[in-house]
């Protein structure tokens, strides 16, 4: 992978300089106050924030939330956001009504050596997710340089990703720069063995990354619902489980590419319905009966899982192991968590559900490296080029 420059590659002085960075707010909010409900991702930006803040450089942060779909929507303002931010900083946060025009042009002027702005949703122009080179211009002009520190959006060629980067000196933030440290790493030189856990429910998702890591992981553990379209594909009784159909042709030639590295589940916990008072049924073997849904990996699978994650060098978790929402059906995130908290090797958590629920369990501190990106760090795994990271290097 080629070197891409980062923010610590700056060796002129920042101060004084508008430092326009794309960073990834996308985060969750309160369906009532619009307050945001899980911080971990502004969190994750501050270092880079600080890093240009500490020089007096100025902070021009912009981010998409939602998808408004070239829409100005008031409950997808990135206002509560600037709040959050201002209360994680300790310092002041501008907040700019627009990503563009006058009202961010005047904000950015107002801005001092050493302060933070945050510029109004992206995505409330259409130009933004279509690469619109007028509108990455207008984009750039604020800034005298650019940093991309948003990981969970360098799979997308869009204005503020990969646009603006046509238009000033461009580097990677001390975030995006960890993210492809360690996932680089996963995938180019990875300590063996190399165990890969894939979960989650949607298997076209994650047909890439699989056929990928057959080349590069030692085994690949499968749980989740996804599991069920490997085990019809199989011939096994999958009950009334949620099974991606069109998928079920894949994943038979994946488990024959697969020679043996794929290891799917030899046990289940079903119920007649998806309930947290459900009557739970553990099943014998990988067999299930007609009218029951898999829910999660039973104890046998979560145990063998564990066992393999624990022992390895290399571990990456995408996805979880069941219907983890409701606490029945935990169990088996929870048993591969818990290995991967107790295991010496290098171990990647790739973001959405599988980094929510490694917060829950309060393990985060456990794990080498907690990925803010779902879909790029699949993107990654399958070998895919992230046109954002491309276009820093």
């Amino acid at each position: 992978m080629s070197r891409m420059k980062t923010l610590k590659d700056l060796t002129e002085s920042i101060a004084g300089k508008r430092v326009l960075m794309r960073v990834d707010f996308n985060v969750p909010l309160d369906k009532e106050t619009f307050a945001v409900s899980n911080d971990l991702r502004i969190r994750q930006a501050l270092p880079s924030i600080r890093y240009i803040t500490q020089r007096r450089g100025k902070a021009i942060l912009m981010s998409h939330l939602g998808r408004p779909k070239g829409e100005a929507k008031p409950e997808l303002s990135l206002k509560k956001v600037a709040d959050r931010l201002e209360e994680l900083l300790g310092e002041p946060v501008g907040f700019a009504p627009d990503c563009v025009g006058a009202p961010a042009l005047n904000a950015v002027s107002a801005l001092g050596e050493g302060q933070v702005l945050l510029l109004e949703n992206l995505r409330f122009h259409k130009e933004e997710e279509k690469n619109d080179e007028h509108f990455a211009g207008e984009l750039a002009s604020l800034g005298e340089l650019y940093v991309n520190d948003a990981f969970g959006t360098v799979h997308r060629a869009h204005a503020s990703t990969e646009g603006v980067t046509r238009f000033l000196p461009s580097y990677a933030g001390l975030l995006v720069q960890k993210e492809m440290d360690y996932l680089s790493k996963a995938v180019e030189k990875p300590e063996r063995p190399f165990v890969a856990l894939m979960g989650g429910a949607k298997v076209k998702d994650k047909i890439g990354a699989i056929k990928n890591l057959l080349n590069i992981a030692d085994s690949i553990l499968i749980g989740g619902a996804m599991a069920y379209a490997f085990l019809k594909a199989q011939g096994k009784r999958v009950g009334d489980s949620k099974v991606d159909e069109e998928c079920v042709p894949v994943a038979k030639e994946l488990l024959e590419a697969g020679a043996g590295k794929i290891m799917l589940p030899v046990d289940h916990l079903c119920a007649r319905k998806i309930a947290a008072d459900a009557e739970v049924l553990t099943t014998p073997d990988d067999q299930i009966p007609d009218m029951m849904i898999g829910l999660d990996i039973g104890p046998k699978t979560a145990k063998l899982y564990a066992s393999r994650v624990r022992k390895a060098k290399t571990v990456t978790w995408n996805g979880p192991m069941g219907f983890a929402e409701l606490e029945p059906f935990a169990g088996g995130t929870r048993a591969v968590a818990e290995a991967m908290a107790a295991c010496k090797g290098m171990t990647i958590v790739g973001g959405g559900e599988s980094a929510e629920a490694v917060e829950k369990l309060g393990l985060e501190d456990k794990m080498s490296h907690i990925s803010t990106g779902g879909g790029a760090c699949l993107e990654l795994l399958a070998g895919e080029v992230l046109p954002g990271i491309a276009a820093l290097q």
